[in-house]
């Protein structure tokens, strides 16, 4: 089933899953960053890694990179596992800031 709704709660987009291209799961979205001026989100932290959500670090992935698709029930990045392996990462318990310099790292890793 299809919603018009053109709008989704942050709290359905946490814990959606996340597909590479050819269909494999890298990971779930842990949280969204929303710019605080314009109030579009900017990132999706995406967990991935670890076992049992233990050990899991904490990928931003601009947003305009995910693509929801209706078929997986999920977000789908042109991504494979390995560009995920080398991307900008943080443990849940060291969340940098999210400033100039941090997104700047960020956007340039994905060639924005």
């Amino acid at each position: 089933m299809t919603s018009a709704n053109p709008v989704i709660s942050s709290e359905r987009v946490e814990g959606t899953a996340v597909y590479n291209v050819a269909g494999d799961k890298l990971g779930t979205i842990d949280e969204l960053m929303i710019d605080k001026i314009s109030g579009q989100v900017r990132y999706a932290v995406m967990e991935f890694g670890g076992f049992l959500g233990m050990g899991t670090d904490r990928y931003p992935i601009p947003w305009a990179m995910l693509k929801y698709d209706t078929s997986q029930d999920g977000y789908v990045v042109p991504l494979d596992k390995a560009q995920i392996e080398g991307a900008p990462r943080y443990a849940s318990d060291r969340v940098p800031e999210y400033d100039d310099a941090y997104s700047g790292t960020v956007d340039k890793y994905y060639g924005l």
